[in-house]
């Protein structure tokens, strides 16, 4: 008998070799994605969630399952996909152009060249919203005011600098400046411990009907004049556009649209993305353009072809190959 167990045992290890699936007859395992977007206010984060949404609704077909993480914005972003915690992010088109040259938050590391484009998403204007009591009218206004910037780790912090320094304003020297995030600049302005604060969004802005639905009243200031213009022609990822105040914000004080500058959300994913992933998101997205246009009011003015512009990191293959099957690229 104990023979016997002992052959019975020999013949099951070997069948094991036999018979055991290869790997290409095993279900291939699902693939992770994160993508990584900004505050919960704003247009970035439900953004995300439109793309998971949409790839999650497919993921038996796709295997792919993703996730959205709120982060601290542009800057974090690009930083985390190089580092490969993220997968894909959502980043504002000059920190991409700063993050592939080597400039900015990269002057030190030097161009960040895995750093590549999926496809250009909603316009984002440079805001800048005061409280009527302060009495700030324009932008040079703001010498001796109380003015938050925004997080050092988002693009609207740069943004914030940008403008400041195109008319002549140090921010360190002429005012008194804070570094809250974008979210919380409402309730700061509310509660009187700011006069004034920058934002970089796409419209609707749930941070902007915060700021306009307190009892603090408040008004958008302009964001012109020759030094803002010097500024969009020297700096191309910048382009000059208005507010549309009068559409969203009818809650603040004379709500009537302004002028300022605007860069453009984009999505990116690094070099290392397997090209068969960043295809099945491209063509997913593209392929149901009106589904994902109602997934929010900010992204229901795209135009396929307009979502291939505003890039300064070059394409992903996998985008590229989707592009150039429908005719959007040659």
């Amino acid at each position: 008998m104990k023979s016997k167990m002992i052959i019975l045992l020999i013949v099951c290890f070997f069948a094991g070799f036999i018979f055991h699936p290869s790997p290409t007859e095993l279900q291939a395992k699902p693939i992770f994605i994160t993508i990584g977007s900004g505050d919960f206010t704003g247009v970035y984060f439900p953004t995300g969630l439109a793309i998971a949404k949409m790839i999650n609704k497919k993921r038996k077909e796709y295997g792919i399952r993703a996730t959205v993480e709120s982060t601290r914005g542009s800057v974090f972003n690009v930083k985390a996909m190089m580092a490969g915690y993220l997968e894909f992010g959502l980043v504002q088109s000059d920190k991409q152009y700063q993050a592939v040259k080597g400039l900015a938050e990269w002057a030190e590391k030097g161009p960040q060249k895995e750093l590549l484009s999926v496809f250009s998403l909603h316009r984002e204007s440079v805001c800048l919203v005061a409280a009527v009591d302060a009495g700030i009218k324009t932008i040079n206004d703001l010498r001796g005011k109380r003015v938050n910037l925004g997080n050092p780790g988002s693009g609207q912090y740069r943004n914030s600098i940008d403008a400041l320094e195109a008319v002549g304003i140090n921010p360190n020297r002429d005012m008194d400046p804070e570094t809250a995030k974008a979210s919380e600049a409402p309730g700061l302005l509310q509660d009187n411990r700011i006069d004034a604060f920058f934002c970089t969004v796409g419209h609707p802005s749930e941070t902007l009907k915060m700021a306009t639905s307190g009892e603090r009243k408040v008004l958008f200031i302009p964001i012109t004049g020759p030094g803002i213009d010097r500024l969009a022609a020297e700096k191309h990822y910048y382009t000059k556009t208005t507010v549309p105040v009068a559409q969203f914000y009818p809650g603040a004080k004379d709500p009537v649209d302004v002028g300022t500058f605007s860069v453009i959300a984009t999505l990116c994913t690094s070099s290392r993305m397997p090209a068969d992933v960043v295809y099945t998101i491209t063509k997913e997205i593209f392929d149901n353009f009106e589904e994902f246009k109602r997934q929010h009011p900010a992204l229901g003015v795209l135009k396929k072809r307009e979502m291939l512009k505003g890039v300064t990191a070059p394409f992903h293959p996998g985008a590229i190959k989707y592009f150039r099957e429908v005719g959007l690229m040659k």
